[in-house]
């Protein structure tokens, strides 16, 4: 019996019989609105499905006729119907969110399911995985058996009517909104949004050269798919547009005219255009209402016009309509609400508003599609007899015999869900040999089988899994190398070594605003050396280090202070993109005493992480901090005209390094005869000492980070040493005092071994403890006045303070919290230093200033992270000055940031001074005196005009003179390089991953005026001398021969990088524009931070989106007809050339702006899939010659 309850209220239309029951041996009573032939090859079983009756069906070959209707939901109108494109299978949605299946030509149905609540279904797309079906405002995905896969909702606001796939995983939703969204599959998020004009997007249609769109309004436009520009735009109807399709080069639509006062009428004359000529050809007049057409392509150009009363035409889009060709879909008064044809196009599918879907076909045999795959039914239900019990058997189990429940108390067996928790069996985890072993493309890895265990057999062991599992409850999103340390799963991501992929593209793909979405830049880590990137940073947010060498410059070829100020020149110039200080290691690398200390890492140490980068960048912490005190010494003489000479540390000549980080400190040296010797230094850090651990002692003792501090500033120890009085070595005293104190403190932690590891747990366990305890014993109790809320600091939390922490959070925050943020420190001529922690928001009375104590900001924390995978990794947090916001934002105001190389993230104060030792280990820390800058100038001693006259003193260039005259002019720039080394490996699948880049280094730096009377003359050509070992000159293309960089033997101009920078640099700031091919890579490798506005690079100037680069050789041949780059290359000729081609772009751009460019470009990009980007060895009169000869061009400006 078929239940019709819960039907809407329109049911009543329909008499009482339709509700009656329907016997086994009786006809079913009919509604007089339906005709009984509808039913006649139908029967309804009592789950309301389709039946077929084995009534053989009469088609006639080659016309349509109806095969099969079937009845959905009685009343409900259908609103979409669509042949499944891989399966043999039709799909419908009604108006009330219900979707339903039917398999094949016998329109059994297949599945059943409600896709929405409450909104029609407006559209239905099938893929490989599932079907779409789109409402009003959401999308949703679900498998053809009815699992939902992803609901995807839209904005408030959106009318959806219309949805198209452009690739197998990004579709089109557009709708009655002034926008259309583009949706990525694979993540189900929107990656765009296209801008359209109202009323909004109807329909969407996409053939292989074009993509159009239906609006309501009446037109037709067509649009570029990439950027949704509008190409075209026809004005098909007055009123609104129904329907429209498109095949081969012919778009054919219907719809409704304004007919005045009398609102819309529907037009007979469809409009028909030729996509050749982009016009309208001949109307096309019907004989019926057209609601909606297709194109069903046979034998021809067919066109399906169907009328929403249910008449069907066929006619030929060019010619004229037949009424012999109308056939009749039988409706019984319904109107036709949907329409739909198979990607055979055998058959067509009909959904009217009375719910029934028609099924027309032109052979008894139909295929909905050409190619189907197997479609997977469910298996039927298989139940069981109920075997035979036999009552005289002694041992038959009572649970055998079905008892009634008479009883309302619940069963024994039915357990309280809070006893009944479900607890799944963990999985076990994987061998370790396999991910030691692992090796990873993509999300997938390959790994050769132990065989460890039996084949295809795991065995359980719960209580093993159940402890395993509590030991993982932080394991990282990769798995590789879990067995190696433990300590490797509490690391976090942004605390991991960061690497760049490369690509075939290099680093122009890559999104470094993932990892950096602040203003400041990071550093590539990728060069050698690059570990010191941290220190670097560091050195950068001390303002008075960043204006001291900045203003510093000397004729040093090497000068590490000279290449800082570039450096630092970079960074303030950067608005988030990372800079490469590959100039400055390359300085460093010749640094003598950088050798000698082991600073200069071997690139296998470096990769196999064999360097102990914790006392590494400690040494390196002293020695560029003793370097920049050499170099930046104030000398006689001007500073332009400084020498390489520089005076030693504890020389009179003092610097901003000495002033800022300078301790003058007393070592006295006591010999037990009573001879003391006392001696005078100037010292720019300390290190950590820290207590000899008593072996009878099993615990360690609490020591507070200010006393083990002063400890280490005035450091007592017994040693030998050479007495003059005894004249022998003695054991003697040693100890160490200051006389004054420093503006930054400067403290390397000395955390190298475990025994140094266990002291800081130990004391940062007893800090965290203390606080929890006075936290417990005493509720928090706000100060008076209230403490200013920080950033991190939230409103609520309660206020807690300790003895050495002034943290404005709960204890709870403390832990792996040794040090503070803040630090009193005072000279007393009684006592002598005195160092004690203080709360951060607290100032000094007036008795302590008077004294002459200062309080100390901790503004700097570089730690080792410890990973076994990658051998570990230095990063550093740093308290950015408000002035450094101020450039950047422009909003004043103090904040902590990680920096993890280009990895750039704000944390909060906390996590700056926590250091959890098995895998954090504090290496560095900077105290800062409060309120130090105001004893600094932060203003530049020389003004951009004298830095620039500097710069061409230095250089020693005599023709770049006239340049002073011509500011803002154009100019050409060509830089060649050669390799140094590049570093790959080769994955077990035979891929290739590049682990390190090839390193470029400069060889040749050409300019060439590109305006004046000396138009192309170069006024710059410099061979750069190199001192690193050349792999590959790569004379093909760059026209270096060995020989050319040597200074013995070369014939060239050679001169150093530093000059030539100079040079590039003093042009830069006089505001000249550089033109070239390519000039992106060439100012990378120089090193040079060039804003755009200042580079025209004719790489992009021909290039279209998503299309290939193109080379400047076929350029040249292309527009201007010149065969250039034949053997070897030549810089001036490429410079030339380039100025050349901008010459041409700036005509063409005159000659028909934006749209003639597009039409050239276009017309290139079709020559060079023609000659597949080769130039043609000279032009034989074969149809292969440039465009230039053939007169495509009439006209080249002579240059």
């Amino acid at each position: 019996m078929m239940n019709f309850e819960g039907l809407d209220t329109g049911m009543g239309d329909y008499p009482p019989s339709l509700h009656g029951t329907m016997d086994g041996g009786m006809d079913p009573p009919m509604d007089p609105h339906l005709n009984p032939s509808l039913m006649q090859s139908v029967e309804l079983d009592p789950e309301g499905l389709a039946v077929p009756v084995p009534e053989p069906v009469h088609l006639v070959e080659g016309m349509f006729s109806e095969l099969h209707s079937v009845v959905s939901e009685v009343g409900i109108p259908v609103t979409a119907t669509h042949f499944d494109l891989q399966e043999e299978m039709l799909w419908m949605g009604n108006h009330r969110g219900h979707v339903s299946s039917f398999f094949g030509p016998t329109m059994g149905r297949f599945s059943s399911f409600q896709a929405n609540a409450t909104d029609d279904i407006r559209h239905i797309q099938s893929l490989e995985t599932g079907v779409l079906f789109l409402s009003k405002s959401n999308l949703k995905c679900h498998t053809r058996g009815g699992l939902v896969v992803f609901d995807y909702a839209m904005d408030e606001g959106a009318d959806l009517h219309s949805l198209l796939m452009t690739d197998n995983n990004t579709l089109l939703l557009g709708g009655l909104q002034n926008y259309v969204a583009e949706v990525d599959l694979t993540t189900v998020q929107e990656t765009q949004k296209f801008s359209v004009e109202l009323p909004g997007v109807a329909i969407m249609r996409q053939t292989g050269r074009f993509f159009f769109c239906g609006h309501t309004s009446g037109k037709i436009t067509l649009r570029d798919l990439r950027t949704f520009k509008m190409e075209q735009e026809f004005d098909a109807f007055s009123g609104s547009l129904s329907d429209f399709d498109v095949h081969g080069n012919l778009l054919a639509a219907c719809g409704f005219s304004s007919r005045g006062l009398n609102g819309l009428a529907c037009d007979r004359f469809l409009m028909v255009y030729d996509l050749r000529m982009m016009r309208a050809v001949t109307p096309l007049q019907v004989h019926v209402d057209p609601l909606f057409l297709r194109f069903i392509p046979t034998y021809t150009s067919r066109l399906a016009i169907i009328s929403q009363t249910g008449q069907c035409q066929f006619c030929e889009p060019t010619g004229l309509a037949n009424v012999a060709d109308i056939f009749h879909v039988n409706t019984v008064g319904q109107l036709l609400m949907s329409f739909d044809v198979s990607s055979s196009k055998q058959a067509l599918a009909f959904g009217d508003s009375g719910g029934v879907v028609h099924l027309w076909s032109d052979a008894p045999e139909v295929s909905f599609n050409d190619y189907s795959r197997e479609t997977d039914f469910p298996l039927p239900c298989l139940v069981d007899t109920l075997p035979q019990l036999d009552w005289n058997h002694d041992l038959l189990p009572l649970s055998l015999l079905p008892m009634p429940l008479t009883s309302t108390e619940p069963l024994l067996s039915d357990w309280p869900s809070a006893l009944s928790t479900p607890c799944p069996r963990r999985a076990p985890p994987v061998d370790p040999e396999i991910l030691r072993t692992m090796k990873t493309v993509g999300f997938i890895g390959y790994a050769a089988n132990p065989r460890t265990r039996p084949r295809n057999q795991v065995p359980y062991k719960v209580k093993d899994v159940e402890l395993d599992y509590d030991n993982y409850n932080q394991v990282p999103e990769s798995p590789i190398g879990r067995d190696e340390e433990p300590h490797l799963y509490m690391v976090p991501k942004k605390y991991r070594k960061v690497t760049i992929k490369y690509s075939k593209l290099g680093l122009e793909d890559f999104d470094f605003k993932h990892y950096n979405r602040t203003l400041f830049a990071g550093l590539e880590p990728h060069i050698p050396n690059a570990y010191c990137n941290c220190m670097i940073q560091v050195l950068y947010f001390l303002e008075p280090i960043r204006c001291l060498v900045q203003n510093h410059l000397c004729q040093k070829e090497f000068c590490l202070a000279c290449e800082l100020g570039f450096l630092f020149h970079m960074l303030d110039l950067s608005r988030g993109d990372p800079c490469q200080a590959s100039n400055f290691l390359r300085a460093f690398r010749t640094i003598p005493e950088a050798s000698a200390l082991g600073l200069i890492l071997a690139d296998s140490d470096e990769q196999t992480g064999k360097a102990r980068l914790g006392r590494l960048i400690q040494s390196w912490n002293r020695f560029i901090l003793t370097q920049l005190h050499q170099e930046t010494q104030e000398q006689e003489g001007p500073q332009a005209y400084r020498g390489a000479s520089s005076s030693s540390l504890g020389s009179s000549g003092e610097s901003v390094i000495g002033k800022l980080f300078g301790c003058e400190v007393e070592n006295s040296s006591l010999c037990r005869c009573g001879k003391e010797t006392v001696r005078s230094s100037l010292t720019l850090l300390f290190n950590m000492h820290y207590p000899e651990q008593n072996s009878q002692e099993k615990t360690v003792k609490e020591y507070d980070f200010a006393e083990i501090l002063k400890k280490s500033i005035c450091l007592e120890q017994s040693t030998q040493a050479w007495c003059e009085n005894c004249e022998k070595y003695q054991p003697t005293v040693q100890t160490r005092n200051i006389r004054c104190l420093p503006d930054v403190l400067v403290i390397n932690c000395e955390v190298n071994s475990a025994k140094e590891a266990e002291f800081w747990k130990v004391q940062a366990e007893y800090a965290f403890n203390k606080a929890m305890q006075k936290e417990a014993m005493e509720p928090a109790k706000p100060k008076e006045p209230p403490p200013m809320p920080t950033e991190w600091c939230l409103d609520g939390e309660d206020f807690c303070s300790m003895d050495g922490f002034a943290f404005d959070t709960r204890a709870e925050d403390l832990r792996n919290v040794w040090i503070p943020l803040s630090l009193k420190m005072s000279i007393s001529k009684s006592q002598g230093l005195e160092i004690s922690s203080w709360p951060e928001g607290e100032e000094l009375s007036a008795e302590d200033e008077a004294a002459g104590a200062a309080l100390y900001d901790l503004v700097v924390t570089v730690s080792h992270v410890l990973d076994a995978r990658t051998g570990g990794n230095l990063v550093v947090h740093i308290k950015v000055g408000e002035t450094y916001h101020q450039r950047k934002e422009g909003v004043t105001h103090q904040q902590w940031y990680l920096f993890n190389d280009f990895l750039i993230e704000p944390i909060d104060k906390a996590e700056a001074a926590q250091f959890d030792v098995s895998w954090k280990v504090p290496a560095i820390l900077y105290y800062a005196k409060r309120n130090h800058h105001s004893k600094y100038d932060p203003r530049s001693k020389c003004s951009d005009s004298e830095f620039r006259f500097f710069c061409w003193i230095l250089s020693s260039c005599s023709t770049m003179c006239p340049v002073l005259h011509h500011h803002h002019h154009h100019q050409g720039l060509t830089c060649v390089c050669v390799c140094v080394q590049e570093e790959a490996e080769l994955r077990s699948d035979g891929t290739k991953s590049t682990i390190k880049p090839s390193q470029m280094s400069v060889a040749r730096i050409t300019c060439v005026r590109g305006q004046g009377p000396n138009e192309g003359v170069p006024f710059i050509d410099d061979y750069i001398s190199t001192q690193e070992q050349v792999v590959d000159y790569l004379t093909q293309y760059s026209g270096i021969k060995p020989g050319d960089l040597d200074a013995k033997i070369s014939s060239k101009h050679l001169t150093t990088l530093k000059s030539t920078y100079l040079k590039l640099r003093f042009l830069i700031d006089t505001g000249v524009r550089f033109v070239g091919h390519g000039l992106q890579k060439d100012f990378r490798v120089i090193n040079l931070l060039v804003l755009k506005d200042q580079v025209v690079d004719t790489v992009y100037l021909f290039h279209l989106p998503r299309k290939r680069m193109i080379s400047l050789r076929f350029l040249a041949w292309y527009f201007l007809d010149l065969n250039i780059q034949g053997e070897t290359h030549d810089s001036i000729e490429d410079a030339r050339t380039a100025l050349q081609l901008y010459r041409k772009y700036l005509e063409l751009s005159r000659r028909g702006g934006n749209d003639e460019v597009r039409k050239v470009l276009k017309g290139l990009y079709e020559k060079g899939r023609q000659l597949d980007w080769k130039v043609p060895e000279s032009d034989t009169g074969d149809g292969q010659g440039s465009p230039k000869s053939g007169a495509v061009f009439p006209s080249v400006m002579g240059l």
